[in-house]
């Protein structure tokens, strides 16, 4: 099989660096991309048909989509647009998009008050996220804390990991988050797909998560992780990611 792996926020295609070998390792391809205005391209517009054509520019037939946290939202906008490609989904403490809404709805995050449509937070603060990040001048969320981005993020990591990774970081695109999403395609492909909780993850909100399970239509599979196990826990990872594609959806998806 051949595995298209998918990054979330403020990340890139370095953060599957450790993954990749584990997965041929077990006898598998696997390929990582950065996604617009992320990664080698940081600097490039990131809207939601930039991010989409990028994933479906190097997609095969048979291949396996896993998007990580935001990367999740990606690869479902992936799929809706070349589902015949896709042989199985999997979504890594990932987000799943709403029929007719924004992500920025998804997330519970905030807008600014002046209605210039520019995002003061990403996700709801429940998760402790808008202590470490701030619009920069081009309106996208950057990181300013290494202590809080590792405590989110990397807690499971040793320092040097997480130095490595925070120093890789950059500011995350937000002027996709505002684009209503509809996945005709998607939601009537009904594709083969699973869902990988993080049992110590402390970026993505249990009700969040359940949710998504929830219209998924999955049992979750579980690694004992923080929010980055290709980075804390790559092998485990490999093998569970190998595992998920003989899963079977328990019931239908549901687009809201």
């Amino acid at each position: 099989m051949r595995f298209v792996l998918i990054h979330g926020g403020f990340h890139g295609a370095w953060c599957w660096s450790r993954t990749i070998p584990e997965l041929e390792r077990l006898g598998h391809e696997a390929i990582a991309i950065d996604l617009p205005g992320q990664g080698a391209r940081r600097e490039e517009r990131s809207t939601l048909g930039d991010r989409r054509d990028a994933i479906v520019s190097v997609l095969q037939a048979g291949d396996v989509l896993v998007g990580h946290s935001a990367g999740g939202y990606d690869i479902t906008t992936a799929a809706d647009a070349a589902p015949e490609r896709v042989r199985h989904l999997v979504y890594l403490a990932a987000g799943l998009p709403l029929e007719g809404r924004t992500l920025l709805d998804v997330t519970g995050g905030s807008a600014d008050d002046d209605g210039d449509g520019a995002v003061s937070e990403l996700m709801t603060d429940e998760t402790g996220m808008s202590g470490f990040t701030r619009p920069n001048a081009r309106g996208r969320m950057e990181v300013i804390d290494f202590e809080g981005v590792r405590d989110f993020f990397y807690h499971d990591c040793d320092e040097a990991t997480a130095r490595w990774a925070f120093d890789q970081l950059c500011p995350a695109p937000v002027e996709f988050l505002t684009e209503p999403v509809t996945l005709p395609r998607f939601w009537a492909a009904d594709l083969s797909r699973s869902f990988i909780q993080c049992a110590q993850d402390r970026a993505v909100p249990p009700a969040m998560a359940a949710q998504v399970i929830e219209r998924l239509g999955v049992e979750p599979l579980t690694i004992d992780s923080s929010h980055s196990p290709h980075l804390s826990r790559p092998r485990e990872l490999a093998a569970l990611l190998v595992h998920a594609t003989g899963t079977k959806p328990l019931r239908a998806i549901r687009g809201s």
